[in-house]
């Protein structure tokens, strides 16, 4: 059996030529302006592209329009998604998990994403969903103390709860203290540990030999939650199947734990993969928390988020205007247009957007306007919320407690 588990984690390793778009856990780069090729990283990480049948069913189940994330191809990949869709059919149970590493106080708009998509998911299907806040991997991989990013957590739980879950249904827990407080949590990790060993991670992950054990531990940490009974508070004993949406370079943590998970006596965890928030400078730039240029932070005002896509957001128009009257603008790489994806609701419009842009009828610094216009709201709508929530609220998302859910 270890054999076989050998063999199979090491199909699931990303090698990358030099020539490459790179991808693992906790770096992003690519060669192009239009950033990452996903259709390559689909064909690298051996997952499944969201088809149109596959949303077809989707509508068909929920009897719902998909959300503009999965429309858009925002939402692109996934795993096993169809067993998810096969439980709903047969009014069986399942849970949402996703996560966030508490690396500043201050979250971005492109950490919204998964969390916009949970709380759509979550009541569409009137689920529980679980938020593991990783502070733990914080400390292993940055230079944060651990009472720090404790304090972030906690400041990243508040803008997480911010997005409007409901209590009754969601659990948000720190690693630093979780883990601690309930045993069949550290149960389960030692159960995954056990089934991993230090050759199969380093396959994985790329660990060297100079990096800190705790590294080489974090992924049965990250793992664990996909393993119902490790909430005995919501679940019980009970073996709940797990759907989780995540941006896709998250995937290497859960290919290992698709590999134990049946050794274990679970199903294998059910993924949706995201593409990448792309930095206002471009696709090919990484955001970073020592840039604060890189992205539009939820704490930002509405004159520095003008700013910030005045001056920064990379354009896909021309260096004049008759250059670009005569040749139009390119969306693919157009940052202001990318954004628009995401946070745009209206099909209609954004193709009109799109048409409008390409053509050059509509140009860079108008483009940029109606992104202003656009997101501004939704980060002032943002902050007024995050201010209203007390530390009663908080402390109740963050309490271990059985939630509104029937398994």
């Amino acid at each position: 059996m270890a054999e076989e588990i050998s063999k199979t984690m090491e199909e699931v390793k990303v090698v990358d030529s030099p020539d490459d778009d790179f991808v693992d856990p906790w770096n992003v780069q690519s060669k192009s302006d239009a950033g990452i090729d996903y259709a390559k990283l689909i064909k690298r990480f051996g997952s499944s592209k969201i088809d149109q049948e596959l949303i077809d069913r989707f509508e068909s189940i929920t009897g719902k329009k998909v959300h503009h994330f999965l429309r858009r191809g925002i939402f692109f990949s996934h795993r096993d998604f169809h067993t998810i869709l096969t439980q709903v059919e047969s009014k069986k149970p399942f849970y949402l998990y996703t996560g966030r590493g508490p690396s500043s106080s201050s979250m971005h708009v492109g950490h919204l994403i998964p969390f916009i998509f949970c709380k759509w998911l979550q009541e569409v299907f009137d689920v529980p969903l679980v938020i593991q806040l990783t502070d733990d991997e914080k400390t292993l991989w940055k230079d944060i103390k651990l009472e720090d990013a404790r304090k972030m957590a906690y400041e990243n739980a508040k803008d997480i709860i911010a997005i409007g879950f409901d209590v009754k249904k969601t659990f948000i827990f720190s690693d630093l203290e979780y883990i601690g407080e309930r045993p069949e949590f550290y149960r389960n990790m030692i159960r995954i540990q056990k089934c991993v060993t230090f050759n199969q991670v380093k396959g994985i992950f790329g660990f060297g030999d100079s990096d800190v054990i705790g590294k080489i531990a974090f992924p049965a940490v990250q793992a664990t939650p996909c393993l119902s009974t490790s909430f005995p508070d919501i679940f019980k004993d009970k073996k709940i199947p797990c759907l989780i949406p995540c941006a896709i370079d998250q995937d290497p943590y859960f290919r290992m734990t698709r590999d134990v998970a049946p050794r274990l006596g679970f199903k294998k965890p059910a993924l949706l993969h995201s593409i990448f928030f792309p930095a206002l400078q471009g696709a090919k730039t990484k955001m970073s928390a020592s840039d604060p240029n890189s992205t539009i932070y939820l704490t930002d005002t509405a004159k520095q988020l003008k700013n910030k896509v005045n001056k920064h957001a990379f354009s896909g128009g021309q260096t004049t205007v008759e250059e670009h009257r005569k040749l139009g603008g390119n969306c693919d790489v157009d940052i202001a247009y990318q954004y628009l994806t995401f946070f745009l609701e209206d099909d209609e419009k954004l193709e009109e957007i799109r048409k409008n842009y390409t053509s050059g009828e509509i140009l860079t610094g108008e483009i940029k306007k109606m992104l202003i216009d656009t997101i501004t709201p939704i980060v002032q709508e943002h902050q007024e919320r995050r201010a209203k929530i007390t530390d009663e609220e908080l402390k109740m998302f963050m309490t271990p407690r059985k939630l509104n859910f029937d398994c």
